[in-house]
């Protein structure tokens, strides 16, 4: 598959839809390894009470909105973003806790 070109280079909608489409199948293979450490949480954590830390959430979403401000993105896009991606990690994160422990 020939790679796709960077945003400045598409001439054509067929060329963002190519770049988009490929973004997305790496956004895709990184969500598989960032869900994989979740499995490994579940498996180290010892009580299901700690799979939601508020704490670390909100560690999560401000190194993101940091990185986004840094980047020029709008931080609090990013942010909701994020907070979905966490509240997903974390349903994931309790399912896969139970299932280990029956």
């Amino acid at each position: 598959m020939t790679p796709a070109k960077l945003p400045g280079q598409c001439e054509t909608m067929i060329d963002v839809r190519a770049g988009v489409d490929q973004v997305d199948r790496e956004l895709v293979a990184l969500l598989v390894r960032r869900f994989g450490y979740m499995d490994a949480a579940a498996r180290i954590k010892s009580d299901r009470g700690a799979v939601r830390d508020e704490a670390r959430k909100a560690q999560v979403l401000d190194n993101v909105a940091r990185e986004a401000e840094a980047s020029g993105l709008d931080p609090d896009r990013l942010r909701a973003v994020w907070n979905e991606l966490v509240e997903q990690s974390i349903d994931y994160e309790s399912l896969r806790w139970d299932s280990l422990r029956q």
